[in-house]
């Protein structure tokens, strides 16, 4: 999978559509939770950090992690053109990585979750990386048919986000809540077709 955004990292931002959805999810984030200069984030799955320079302003010190070195390079080269200095990105893939040391006030994914098949030790794994008290915040899409991504997609196809919360909270997380916030278009059998994305914020106990 990681080959996969390797080769698209250069013209990942070219899409308005992505710019877009990561300009929604970052102003869904504000009104859920009081960002502050003080607060330490992590984004996992970052890409080419598109969610995390619309929100890196309100925010401390912000680890981005994800497994694709195509990604990160890309990303390196914006933060480097940009002068940005909180913004650190991290190579990790928590499906087989050990946990990096730092832990987090905040941490958010957008589009993430559901290309990782084996979820669980993943979110057990946030529930860690958090601080006491901290936010989770994860934007990924609603349960659909599979036609978003097509036959052959190993990953989920969307979520029930009453199962995701309930699984959430099994782990150790609290005041669970969550709501539509966008609609991905995606184009299906020659048709545009509209996905639900969600954002889902949970609190570490």
């Amino acid at each position: 999978m990681s080959d996969y955004f390797d080769q698209r990292a250069k013209d990942w931002d070219a899409n308005p559509a992505r710019v877009e959805r990561a300009r929604v999810v970052a102003q869904a984030i504000r009104e859920k939770i009081m960002l502050t200069r003080n607060m330490s984030a992590c984004e996992y799955g970052c890409g080419t950090g598109l969610l995390s320079f619309a929100l890196h302003q309100e925010l401390g010190p912000i680890t981005l992690a994800d497994s694709s070195t195509g990604m990160l390079a890309v990303l390196g080269e914006k933060i480097a053109a940009g002068n940005v200095e909180n913004m650190t990105p991290l190579l990790l893939d928590l499906a087989t990585d050990p946990l990096p040391a730092q832990r987090f006030d905040l941490l958010y994914t957008l589009m993430t979750l559901h290309h990782i098949p084996v979820l669980d030790p993943i979110l057990e794994h946030f529930h860690s990386l958090l601080n006491p008290a901290g936010t989770l915040c994860i934007a990924d899409l609603d349960k659909e048919d599979g036609s978003f991504h097509g036959p052959g997609f190993d990953g989920h196809n969307g979520f029930d986000r009453s199962k995701l919360a309930a699984r959430l909270e099994q782990i150790g997380f609290t005041n669970i809540s969550s709501e539509i916030i966008y609609q991905v278009m995606r184009e299906v059998d020659g048709t545009k077709v509209p996905f639900p994305l969600f954002l889902l914020v949970a609190q570490k106990k």
